[in-house]
């Protein structure tokens, strides 16, 4: 085909072809992608909670899906998958972190703090009864989430302000907007920590 009749269309659906036909061909020859095999699954060992586990995991599992999947620990929410949502947060060694960019196998051997382990018994963390005292949650798909961050930051020392608190929960997204009453959630828990 001359190049003034190449398209940027012409050149995608080539691509595409090629990329079936090459695909086809190394599944006809035994060759295609082939799950990990088991040789390639490992223990990891963290503390969940206070509480020592073991999981058996591929090499490329997510904390996050460690925790949901494997150790049934539904608290912690899968919401992008691609950190940008806060969602999944967790603490590791005391720091917050997105669950779904951090590997299992990084953890092992390493403490881990859910949204199930903030709570001593019965009686609530500060910061989640703030949120329920606050309505600091609507659908409360991202609450744990922003419960976890919000630990943290009192933690980090950044609940001076308003504006220091929306800054630094920053990360964790509420798409019903329930903004306002997180912040004062925030900060009525801050205050009852330092009392």
């Amino acid at each position: 085909m001359p190049d003034s009749l190449m398209t940027r269309r012409t050149v995608l659906g080539t691509a595409a072809a090629a990329g079936l036909a090459a695909g086809s061909s190394a599944a006809r020859a035994g060759n295609a992608p082939v799950p990990p095999s088991e040789a390639t699954v490992g223990q990891t060992r963290m503390i969940v909670n206070g509480q020592p586990i073991a999981l058996d995991l591929d090499p490329r599992t997510t904390l996050l899906d460690a925790l949901r999947d494997h150790a049934g620990l539904t608290g912690t929410k899968k919401g992008c998958d691609m950190g940008a949502c806060g969602a999944c947060t967790v603490h590791l060694d005391g720091r917050r972190v997105v669950s779904c960019l951090v590997l299992a196998a990084r953890c092992d051997g390493h403490a881990i703090t859910t949204i199930e382990g903030l709570a001593s018994g019965d009686t609530l963390h500060p910061m989640q009864a703030a949120f329920l005292e606050h309505d600091g949650f609507q659908c409360g798909y991202c609450t744990p989430g922003q419960i976890m961050s919000a630990v943290a930051l009192v933690n980090e020392g950044h609940a001076g302000s308003d504006a220091e608190i929306r800054e630094w929960m920053s990360g964790n997204i509420c798409r019903c907007g329930a903004y306002p009453n997180i912040v004062e959630a925030v900060r009525t828990a801050a205050a009852s920590e330092k009392g």
